[in-house]
């Protein structure tokens, strides 16, 4: 069932077995995964169904350069769905090695191997709604696809590997129904503020504080917690509940809101392709309707024998602010800038909006002089977008000349000082903000700086063309966007050591018996993935861990309540 908050009466205790915070792709994934199964579970989420500027502004923070990292309360969303309904959709799952200790990545290495995480991939993947786990071209597809590149064979970069698309799946939209229909408590407008340890236990959290938007306080006592909230809000909860140390619940090493990663991603030089066999760098689309694409992949071996860290490349269009490409679906593009949401249209431009002033008429130049192939994207647009509930996933624009710029999306090594902290402001509920401090290492630029490399010597020894960009700019390109989207991760990180890491390897916090983290918070690397997926099946695997701990009665029940105003028993 679905509940407004703002209707339970100031002071109410609601019992549960399990309450999870945060409605959003791992929040809901354990819901439905959980109804089923016996337990008295309840979701906490901030937002209702539609967006609320006072409410996303509680995600508002600080941080250290903005040139690194957009503002805290940008690339997520506190509504039910969480950032789900502002994802594009794009698959894929983690590497085995991405799961391996690796000597060039500093910190790599997880508790857990991609073996233990394979079994929920396939319904993660159909909860996302991807199609079947099948994420080459030959599982993919019963008849062999045309190549992305003809003639391009290395030892060093494969093409057959895919990204699947999908809707993209608005998870709250998608699942309300089942879950208005079903045994889980979702509360909307119920914010988690604090996770106070039990009176006379200190690795046990006793009876959460709870504020209603609006100001109204409750309180809820479960027998465990998950933090479900994403990997800039656990570390914010965490910290904002003093714990047995007193500097954050499951931070008495100091680790918590550490090893802030991202993804590493820009687009670089030209790729001249003029003398490959054929090229054709769009979508595939599987028997199921989904979109599939395939792109170039730094291999395992080449990624210990070029000592860096995960690497995948796209075949790009050339960049949009330049109306010297003289094509009119770009130069639309870019004169539509202003009403494209924040989130893609800083990849519309480069650095700030005026970077081209006085272009705009060039690009309207270029809208009317090819105006026939601009109808036609626009048209196309229309059916397989904007009206269509599987959504073509981004612009494809063939050049003529084959020439195309590099897309690059590649790991950030785990680095201790990039971290999340709190600032010295509080929100309207009394928390303290998050003050951010992204960075990258050397490391992160060796691994563009050689597997770029390694490509352009790919491409010239198969004979396809040519490679050509400044090695100069590699490092600025890759920091462009900064910490990119929205991907926040490992800043609750997985581990066997209580030292180095928040949480074991059943996203159990070390200090905490009862306290659970499902987000990328929990993920040690990055690896070269978009994060969802791998957060869905975590999720999944938690929701088995705790089925099982409550079969062993090791989820226990807290102690005696302090007297309430009001009790709700469950």
């Amino acid at each position: 069932m679905i509940v407004d908050a703002r209707e339970i009466p100031a002071d109410t205790v609601l019992h549960a077995d399990l309450c999870i915070a945060g409605a959003g792709a791992a929040g809901i994934t354990l819901a439905l995964a959980l109804e089923d199964s016996g337990l008295d579970v309840i979701v906490l989420e901030s937002g209702g169904d539609e967006s609320d500027p006072s409410i996303q502004a509680l995600y508002a923070g600080s941080v250290a350069d903005t040139r690194l990292h957009p503002p805290t309360e940008h690339y997520r969303v506190r509504r039910f769905g969480g950032s789900t309904t502002l994802w594009g959709g794009r698959c894929m799952p983690l590497d085995a090695l991405d799961f391996e200790a690796r000597e060039a990545i500093a910190h790599s290495g997880w508790p857990i191997a991609l073996t233990d995480l394979l079994p929920w991939y396939p319904q993660a993947n159909a909860l996302c709604e991807a199609g079947e786990f099948a994420y080459t071209s030959e599982s993919a597809f019963d008849t062999p696809q045309r190549p992305m590149i003809g003639g391009f064979a290395s030892e060093m970069f494969t093409t057959h590997t895919l990204e699947r698309f999908s809707c993209p799946t608005d998870f709250g939209a998608r699942y309300r129904a089942r879950l208005a229909n079903g045994r889980v408590r979702v509360l909307q407008h119920a914010n988690l503020c604090r996770l106070p340890l039990q009176p006379g236990a200190s690795r046990r959290v006793g009876i959460a504080d709870v504020r209603v938007t609006g100001g109204a306080a409750l309180r809820v006592a479960a027998r465990g917690y998950v933090l479900a909230a994403g990997g800039l809000e656990v570390p914010r909860l965490l910290l904002n509940s003093p714990g047995a140390s007193g500097r954050g619940l499951g931070n008495a090493h100091d680790v918590v809101g550490r090893y802030y990663m991202s993804h590493l991603a820009g687009t670089i030089g030209t790729l001249d392709l003029a003398q490959a066999k054929s090229v054709w760098h769009g979508y595939d689309v599987s028997e199921e309707g989904v979109y599939c694409r395939r792109r170039l992949a730094l291999s395992a071996d080449a990624q210990r024998s070029l000592r860096t860290g995960n690497f995948i490349a796209r075949l790009h269009h050339p960049r949009i602010p330049d109306s010297g490409h003289g094509n009119g679906i770009l130069s639309a593009l870019y004169l539509a800038r202003s009403i494209v949401p924040y989130e893609y249209a800083k990849r519309l431009y480069d650095g700030s909006p005026d970077c081209y002033a006085g272009s705009s008429l060039a690009h309207l130049k270029n809208v009317v002089v090819d105006a026939p192939n601009t109808a036609a994207f626009l048209w196309h647009w229309l059916r397989k977008r904007t009206l269509a509930e599987r959504k073509f996933p981004s612009v494809i624009v063939r050049p003529a000349n084959l020439r195309f710029s590099l897309d690059f999306h590649a790991e950030q090594e785990p680095n201790p000082l990039s971290r999340v902290t709190l600032g010295n402001e509080t929100d309207a509920l009394g928390l303290r903000r998050i003050h951010v401090d992204w960075r990258y290492t050397s490391q992160d630029v060796a691994t563009v700086n050689r597997a770029l490399e390694a490509l352009a010597r790919e491409v010239q020894r198969s004979g396809v063309g040519r490679f050509a960009y400044d090695l100069e700019t590699v490092e600025a390109e890759m920091t462009r966007y900064g910490a990119y989207g929205g991907h926040h991760i490992g800043t609750a990180r997985m581990g066997f050591d209580p030292r180095t890491s928040v949480v074991d390897r059943h996203c159990r916090l070390h200090e905490a018996d009862n306290v659970y983290i499902a987000s990328a918070a929990v993920f040690p690397t990055s690896g070269q993935a978009n994060p969802t997926l791998s957060i869905v099946a975590l999720a999944l695997r938690l929701a088995s861990h705790l089925r099982n701990a409550a079969e062993l009665g090791a989820l226990s029940v807290p102690v005696d309540i302090p007297h309430p105003a009001t009790t709700e028993s469950a």
